[in-house]
């Protein structure tokens, strides 16, 4: 066993528990539902032979078989399609993207059907599929691979958007995610998959969609973010607490349906809230939460929000793709021109 492994028990039953990347995370949880349930199968470009372009599904064709780990053409339409009709017929697909940027030919079928399936048939049907899309910048790639497009699906109804930022939180909202008996867009940040390690029990334990965390508890100023960003939002609050301003750090992790009830507890406490976000900031998801934030925590705030967001434009290739994100000394400044407005 890994040095970094432990032993824990849940129900009498013995469950490992190791170090694991974010990357990693996911692969243990395809796979223990996939042992769990047999209507689960894996299917995407390169998903079987090759075990995916990062990785995730590596392995698990030589335990499942080419049947529930399906390498598929390169045709994002047809994977859409096919997965909308799997999980309509009582299986529960898990289809990859492959990358963000790749899910624009899959829009048809995700919205126009996947989404609406449980409403056009009145219950009859749903439909239990989750599309998992590598998301955001960071890793020097080409143009197509490095979109943060998530807003495009939080405006959908009967979808859920999930966005998780640690190992322990992907293994636990996926494994929530495939067990949801409707569609789920996973979004998974690449730049973080093989960042840092977290001890993750293989235990099958869910964690609950619908739900913000708070990171970090503060008094000052109320910190907003998802995804990759989560990272550079809590060396933020670091910086912060140096000269004397408390923090609270909240990861949203599903943005579709919104926990507005948390952000809205944090900001009555502090006043003042800054939302993180690497996509654009026209109509990103970041103004979603700062709308609601003037609808109905207005006498709570004592200072503007501030968005601190990608730009107005497509992501530049690597040499300006990190001055394009949000970074730590961006989210601190705002964060001081919050505590100065009021």
């Amino acid at each position: 066993m890994n040095k970094q492994a432990a032993a824990t028990k849940t129900a009498g039953q013995p469950v490992t528990a190791a170090a694991i990347t974010l990357i990693e995370a996911i692969t243990q949880a395809l796979a223990y539902e996939m042992r769990k349930d047999a209507s689960v199968v894996v299917l995407g470009e390169d998903v079987g032979v090759n075990g995916g372009v990062f990785r995730a599904t590596a392995g698990l064709q030589q335990v499942f078989g080419p049947e529930r780990v399906l390498d598929t053409p390169l045709d994002e339409t047809t994977i859409a399609g096919l997965t909308v009709g799997m999980a309509a017929m009582g299986m529960r697909p898990v289809a990859e993207a492959q990358f963000d940027g790749f899910v624009y030919p899959m829009i048809d079928h995700i919205v126009c059907h996947a989404a609406r399936l449980r409403y056009r048939t009145r219950g009859r049907l749903t439909c239990p599929m989750v599309l998992r899309v590598p998301w955001g910048g960071g890793i020097r790639a080409p143009e197509h691979h490095s979109e943060a497009n998530e807003s495009i699906f939080t405006n959908v109804p009967g979808l859920r958007v999930v966005l998780p930022s640690s190992p322990a939180r992907a293994y636990g909202l996926l494994l929530a995610a495939i067990r949801d008996p409707d569609p789920v867009i996973f979004y998974e940040p690449k730049r973080i998959y093989r960042q840092y390690k977290e001890l993750v029990p293989d235990d099958g334990e869910a964690l609950p969609l619908d739900v913000c965390y708070v990171l970090r508890d503060g008094s000052d100023v109320t910190l907003v973010t998802w995804g990759a960003q989560v990272k550079e939002t809590l060396e933020a609050a670091e910086a912060l607490a140096k000269d004397g301003i408390s923090a609270e750090v909240i990861d949203v992790a599903t943005l579709k349906p919104l926990d507005f009830a948390t952000i809205a507890e944090s900001v009555s406490k502090t006043g003042r809230c800054v939302i993180v976000h690497e996509a654009p900031k026209t109509a990103g998801f970041g103004a979603e939460i700062a709308a609601r934030l003037a609808e109905e925590s207005m006498y709570d705030l004592v200072a503007p929000v501030e968005r601190v967001t990608g730009y107005d434009t497509h992501i530049p290739l690597f040499r300006l793709e990190m001055k394009y994100l949000p970074s730590v000394d961006k989210i601190v400044a705002a964060a001081k021109r919050a505590m100065a407005a009021g």
